[in-house]
């Protein structure tokens, strides 16, 4: 079952991967944005794939600007594990922003909990929609 998750992070990845040469807008955008939207309340993929990917792409320059969303799951994940704190304040010491959906936040009641650690915890809905409408790449874990 995890060999199937990773394959399929992989395809995923690729695919918002070569959207823009898709569209025909293979070079590089006045918003070099990215968007990642971690939902994964497994422990394995945080510190294997997501954590690892979302610092490097800002570290390396691979994107200009990084936006780390916790959402669902995730939430209570962070909430609950010190070594994931620790390294989403290395992000943001780094200028990744990082965004949380609130009303996920309530449901596993770590809203508080992620406003201490400096995170933007807000109605992501809108936030989100405007990010695809936007056309910012958004990777999924």
């Amino acid at each position: 079952m995890k060999q199937m998750i990773r394959i399929s992070m992989v395809i995923v990845y690729m695919t918002i991967l070569s959207v823009p040469t898709l569209l025909g807008q293979g070079t590089k955008s006045e918003k070099d944005t990215l968007v990642v939207l971690w939902t994964s309340g497994d422990i394995e993929v945080a510190e294997k794939m997501v954590y690892m990917y979302v610092y490097n792409a800002k570290k390396a320059k691979w994107f200009d600007e990084v936006i780390f969303i916790i959402w669902g799951p995730s939430a209570r994940l962070l909430a609950d594990n010190v070594k994931l704190q620790e390294e989403v304040k290395k992000m943001q010491e780094m200028g990744i922003r990082t965004e949380a959906c609130v009303a996920c936040a309530r449901m596993y009641e770590v809203d508080d909990d992620l406003r201490e650690l400096g995170i933007d915890v807000k109605g992501m809905g809108k936030t989100l929609s405007d990010y695809l409408k936007d056309r910012y790449p958004i990777l999924t874990f």
